[in-house]
């Protein structure tokens, strides 16, 4: 299994987080696009997951913006349609 199909395969459990709020943006947003995700986005996703809870809801509820490693194109589209969703 390659590094992108692992992640894939991984991509729900790490969207399960220790902050309800957290859990229901993520949950709705693959619910959603789960399926038309790239191995690029699959990627980028992973990696955001790996801010702690509270950084990742500011960055969710549109209070501060991907910063550092973080700021991305890729990331900052999928933060886009994350808020949208």
């Amino acid at each position: 299994m390659s590094e992108v199909e692992l992640a894939r395969a991984r991509l729900r459990w790490r969207a399960r987080r220790g902050l309800l709020e957290n859990d229901l943006i993520l949950t709705r947003f693959l619910d959603q696009y789960e399926e038309q995700l790239s191995d690029e986005d699959v990627l980028s996703l992973t990696k955001l997951f790996q801010l702690d809870d509270n950084q990742l809801l500011e960055i969710l509820l549109g209070k501060t913006e991907p910063q550092g490693e973080y700021y991305t194109d890729n990331i900052c589209r999928l933060v886009q349609k994350i808020r949208e969703a």
